[in-house]
């Protein structure tokens, strides 16, 4: 029973990296999208996103089964109400990038971001792309180490979003309302996207220490 178990929690642990595969594609997609204008691209990202819906679904299924069936102790209940919590994260994350795309189609064909801003919404894509390809090292290998490190992407994320809202509100901001609320939009999907993926990062801190780390 036991060995079922851990079996079955070890399956848990793979979806969760096969999300952060997907998430991790969908962002970097979306992004691609937005500042190309490329219509095809963001409806492939947001036609994807039903296949992270699914396996959070698959997730929190298995996971309400081995509750009712397995019994598991403490410990193994902790990974799996953890690993719930990470499921929704991750899950949030596949929607965020949704949002981009949906954002760039909604300005198709025209890119939604103005020319001297795409630089730096380039840039908070590739930090997106490189924090959520730490998650999934960190969920597989329960790397507290990478988990450390994401809090220092976060803060550059941060900066980058802080950079957006700079140059969105300076006075010779010459492209007018809706420009300026696309950005702001955009800008804080990729900031709560990389928070999600900090959240996931903490989380598998506490599985293996049993420690929350604090903000």
């Amino acid at each position: 029973m036991r060995a079922e178990l851990h079996d079955e929690l070890d399956g848990l642990s793979a979806l969760l990296v096969e999300m952060t595969r997907l998430v991790g594609s969908a962002i970097s997609k979306a992004t691609m999208a937005l500042l190309d204008a490329d219509l095809t691209l963001a409806e492939s990202v947001i036609s994807a996103d039903e296949r992270v819906d699914a396996l959070h679904l698959e997730f929190e299924e298995r996971s309400l089964g081995l509750l009712m069936l397995q019994q598991p102790g403490a410990a193994d209940l902790r990974v799996i109400v953890t690993g719930l919590r990470m499921s929704s994260d991750l899950e949030r994350m596949g929607d965020l990038a949704r949002h981009i795309a949906k954002l760039s189609r909604m300005r198709h064909p025209r890119s939604a971001i103005p020319v001297q801003l795409r630089e730096t919404v380039l840039e908070m894509g590739q930090v997106a792309e490189h924090i959520v390809a730490k998650t999934g090292s960190v969920i597989a290998r329960r790397d507290l180490a990478a988990a450390a490190e994401l809090e220092a992407d976060d803060d550059a994320m941060d900066t980058l979003h802080r950079q957006l809202f700079t140059m969105i509100l300076d006075d010779q901001w010459p492209h007018g309302v809706e420009p300026a609320v696309d950005v702001t939009l955009c800008g804080r999907y990729y900031e709560r996207y990389a928070d999600h993926a900090v959240s996931v990062a903490r989380r598998v801190v506490f599985l293996v220490t049993g420690q929350r780390v604090l903000n």
